[in-house]
Formats: structure tokens, C-alpha cells, sequence
């Protein structure tokens, strides 16, 4: 046996480096390909900003930018021309307000109950059970809107038009609800634990250490729940083209027709415009206001989360 050991080859020295070398390249060609995914990323950016950009300036080369800030009419379409985009605008605020008004307190109410409340099996049903209602297709939200919550809203809201901001915003509401909840509830069970039974321990109810403590403490998470959720409503398309009733108007009454900017994109892209045309690049003006709105709230989120993440450590 002693022999055997004695005359058995020695591992080559050689061989570690090979696999050295291997994961080496490997590593690599792992970097190489996630900073490809990135810059595929910034591209597709920088191309729709260049595009947006080139067309918008265009647009105001022929409308004058106090007519699209100040003017309180939209009819590019018709005879007499008026290119303001405050009735759009008013319409996606309304609209979005509405689904906030019903997203943030179910959400949020949603996401306390997972975290805090439901059992874990509980939590594993309901979870994905609510998650569900994220992956409905929005034009068949659209049409429940108009089909069936429109005729039911109509028997308890007096002078209801079957074209509304009212429907779709309740609809749009429960479409970003999903979001709000998940996001929400990770940030709550993210909350140590400890700061639960601190609080537990002097004296305070269970619903008073949520209010008190664990909100407090998760609100960056659902502060910027809030504002993806917000960025969301802003850009949905579908509920507010079918059900919204396509008229743009600077209102704040839900029960009438309003037009959003992604329903008016939605209605010049679908239409007989002459590409080139004032009328036709009011699609890149309005998708520019659009872009810029969203990359507000975005940046809004970004300062949220770190601001209240600096109060947490500074405290």
C-alpha cells in the first residue's frame, strides 16, 4: 500500500490555474453581459427622449409654448385650433386622484393585515390572491368599467354621464391596488422586529405599535409605494380611453366626460392626421409633458426614500 501511495501520480499544479483562469472568464463574460443589459437599457432612453425631443420642437416651432401652457382649450382637431394642454392635464389629475383615493387606504389596509395580522398560510393564499387583480389585462378593466360599474354608479350618483371620470378612476384605483400592498407590505416586514416588542413590552396595543411604531418606521417604503403607484395611474391607457368619454375639458366634476393624455395619444394614433402636421405632433408634445411628469414623481420617490432613510439613521 505504502508502494502504491509512493508511485501515484502528483496533481498537476497546472490545473487549479486552468479553473482559476475558467471562473475568471466566466466572471467576465457575466460583467460583459449585464452591462450590456444596462446600456440596452440607457439607449432605449436616450433613443425616446431623442425622438421626443426632435418632434416636440418641431410642434412649437409651429404653436407657440404660452398657447400650450396658458391657453384652457384642446381642439387641435377642429376648425378653430386651440393647443392647450391644461384640460388634458386636468383630466389625468382627476382621474389619477380618484384611483388614489381608493388604491392608498385598501392598499395600505391590505398591506397591514398581510404583515401583521394574517397567519402564514393566510398570507400565502391572500398574497398571490390579490396579486392577481395586477395581471388583469386593463382594456378588460376598461370595459367592466363602462359595462358594469358606469350603470351601477348611475343608480346612486345623481347626473352620472355614461362617459365619466368617476368609473375609470375607481377602476384605475383598484387596478394599482396590488402594488400599493405589495410593496407596502414588504416595507412593513422589513421593520425589525424588535422595535414590535419594544413598544409591545411598554404597554402599547398591537394597533397602536402599528400607528405608532411600525408605519412610522416603513413609511420611506410606502411613500415610494405611493408615488409608483401615482406614476402608474398617470400612464394607463386603456380604462380611461373606453370609459372616460374622450372630451377634453378642464373640470373637476367626475361626473362628466374627460380626456386624458394618454387617451388623446391613443385617439390621434388611431385617426386620419397627415403625418408632419401641427396636429400630428401634438402626440410628442403631449407624450413629452407626459414623460417629464413621470420622471418628477420618479425623482420625487427617489428624495422621499432618501430622506426618510436619513431620519431613520440620524435618529
Amino acid at each position: 500500500m505504502q508502494t502504491s501511495r509512493a508511485n501515484a501520480p502528483l496533481p498537476k499544479r497546472s490545473e487549479p490555474m486552468r479553473r482559476r483562469r475558467a471562473s475568471k472568464t466566466s466572471e467576465r463574460l457575466i460583467e460583459a453581459s449585464l452591462a450590456g443589459c444596462g446600456l440596452v437599457s440607457l439607449l432605449t432612453t436616450v433613443g425616446i427622449v431623442a425622438v421626443l425631443a426632435g418632434e416636440t420642437f418641431a410642434f412649437f416651432s409651429d404653436v407657440s409654448l404660452a398657447d400650450f401652457l396658458f391657453d384652457t382649450q384642446w381642439t387641435p382637431l377642429f376648425a378653430e385650433k386651440h393647443f392647450g394642454i391644461w384640460p388634458l392635464f386636468g383630466g389625468t389629475v382627476l382621474t389619477t386622484t380618484i384611483a388614489m383615493v381608493v388604491a392608498i387606504p385598501f392598499g395600505l389596509a391590505a398591506a397591514v393585515y398581510l404583515s401583521e395580522y394574517a397567519a402564514p398560510g393566510q398570507r400565502r393564499v391572500l398574497k398571490p390572491a390579490l396579486e392577481v387583480l395586477a395581471g388583469v389585462p386593463t382594456i378588460v378593466y376598461g370595459y367592466f368599467a363602462l359595462i358594469v360599474l358606469t350603470p351601477a354608479l348611475q343608480a346612486v350618483v345623481p347626473d352620472l354621464a355614461g362617459f365619466n371620470a368617476l368609473s375609470p378612476g375607481i377602476m384605475m384605483g383598484i387596478m394599482i391596488m396590488p402594488l400599493i400592498s405589495s410593496l407596502s407590505e414588504d416595507a412593513l416586514r422589513a421593520v425589525p422586529g424588535g422595535l414590535r416588542e419594544a413598544a409591545l413590552g411598554l404597554g402599547a396595543s398591537k394597533l397602536t405599535t402599528i400607528f405608532r411604531v411600525v408605519l412610522p418606521s416603513a413609511m420611506s417604503g410606502i411613500s415610494s409605494a405611493a408615488i409608483l403607484a401615482v406614476s402608474r395611474a398617470v400612464g394607463e391607457t386603456m380604462i380611461v380611453t373606453i370609459a372616460a368619454g374622450q372630451q377634453p375639458r378642464l373640470t373637476l366634476d367626475p361626473r362628466v366626460p374627460v380626456e386624458t393624455m394618454t387617451a388623446y395619444i391613443v385617439q390621434v394614433s388611431m385617426g386620419d392626421v397627415p403625418t408632419g402636421t401641427p396636429e400630428y405632433r401634438t402626440i410628442f408634445a403631449v407624450a413629452a409633458a407626459l414623460f417629464l411628469l413621470t420622471a418628477v414623481m420618479n425623482l420625487a420617490s427617489d428624495a422621499l426614500r432618501r430622506k426618510f432613510k436619513s431620519e431613520r439613521s440620524d435618529g
